[in-house]
């Protein structure tokens, strides 16, 4: 399967047939979510039914992690499988709180079936930034408060009335509890980067509106569902996960929260095991942990970028490329030597009209898109010949 191109979410259909077991109930959903990371907001892997030909992005993972979540919760609230009912069933529920606002351009590529549609959708709710060229200049893309939406639609599916006010209630206590985690806390680099990250990801409150002050803890002691409750604590656990062993203020603040939510010292304890180990695991591949040369943190960005946009372009560049043997001569020329000022205009310009013929590598064409041909012309060689179809779908 593969997320970055159309027919996605009609692939994830076919596989999760077979595999309607996976989660019973809820809390091995949430528990299956926080081993991919997808409830801290930080997506290291997907489930294990998901078959993938070729190493996933962040992004990628988290639109897959998305999805599941947005499935089983349908599941298991409504006690069906039938997945055009669910697909119909999410595109509302996004519809209702407003965040169906796909954009011209989109609609015309993706016409009118729901899951083209919805492939638009979910892209809108990962990213941060709607713009091809920020998002892909940014190292920290993916939205870290999806799983708000996870909760937005279990209570949807039982009660319509209010989403979008209870949107505004979940992302403003998220954010709070970010906010008074890291104050009750010594402050470091990555403290300040995972606080950026979480404000970046609000949805239905102004970032710049937000209000920090002690009136939260009246709002999270009204009681919300099990759930909320569940991911409000491991979202302050998370904000002080690195420190192993908690200062007095941290765990005064922590616990205090815990019991805030209706938590016993024992459950506290469980949650802040939990996201220690996650980032044992996985701390040397969370972006936000890295602190690189700005300039190496760029060109790693750009070549996962440029990477994946090889790999999903494979079989159309592989027969566009055939059929400009001068441009292949250029290439493999460029990997042994240094091409001259007309080789280099060359190149540029055959790309270009390459480029022009697949709407995936538009990037390429857009202004400032051309900082990103040296590292192109640098991967290609490497990474053409493997190309699959990814999200066929075998009948």
């Amino acid at each position: 399967m593969n997320p970055s191109t159309s027919g996605w979410i009609d692939k994830f259909g076919s596989l999760v047939k077979d595999h309607l077991n996976t989660y019973p109930n809820f809390r091995d959903l949430y528990g299956g979510l926080k081993k991919t990371g997808f409830v801290y907001g930080i997506n290291t892997k997907v489930p294990r039914f998901i078959r993938t030909e070729h190493t996933l992005s962040e992004d990628e993972k988290a639109k897959i992690n998305l999805l599941t979540a947005l499935y089983f919760t349908y599941t298991l609230e409504k006690g069906k499988a039938d997945f055009d009912t669910f697909l119909d069933t999410i595109f509302l529920f996004y519809k209702d709180l407003n965040i169906n606002q796909i954009s011209f351009i989109n609609q015309l590529f993706s016409g009118k079936k729901t899951s083209s549609q919805l492939e638009k959708l979910i892209d809108s709710r990962v990213y941060l930034e709607d713009n091809l060229i920020s998002k892909t200049f940014n190292s920290i893309i993916t939205n870290s408060l999806l799983f708000i939406d996870v909760l937005l639609f279990k209570r949807y599916l039982d009660e319509k009335v209010g989403i979008h006010q209870y949107a505004q209630q979940l992302e403003y206590i998220a954010i709070n509890i970010t906010y008074h985690a890291l104050n009750s806390k010594e402050k470091n680099k990555s403290d300040e980067k995972l606080a950026q990250l979480f404000a970046s990801s609000l949805t239905f409150i102004d970032g710049e509106a937000r209000h920090f002050d002690g009136s939260y803890r009246d709002k999270l002691m009204q009681r919300h569902g099990l759930w909320e409750n569940h991911y409000f604590l491991d979202v302050a656990c998370l904000t002080v996960w690195e420190d192993h062993s908690l200062e007095y203020r941290e765990s005064e603040f922590i616990y205090g929260i815990g019991k805030d939510l209706g938590f016993d010292d024992k459950h506290i304890s469980r949650a802040l095991e939990e996201v220690t180990y996650f980032f044992d695991k996985n701390g040397e591949t969370i972006p936000f942990l890295k602190d690189k040369n700005l300039a190496v943190q760029f060109y790693d960005s750009m070549s996962k970028v440029v990477n994946k946009l090889i790999l999903r372009n494979s079989k159309r560049l592989q027969k566009e490329l055939s059929e400009s043997k001068e441009l292949v001569a250029l290439i493999s020329k460029s990997t042994v030597k240094d091409l001259t000022s007309e080789e280099k205009k060359k190149v540029q310009n055959q790309l270009v009209d390459i480029f022009k013929s697949i709407p995936s590598l538009a990037i390429f064409i857009l202004p400032g898109g051309a900082v990103l041909l040296p590292i192109f012309i640098k991967l290609i060689p490497k990474l053409l010949p493997s190309a699959f179809d990814d999200n066929r779908v075998e009948k």
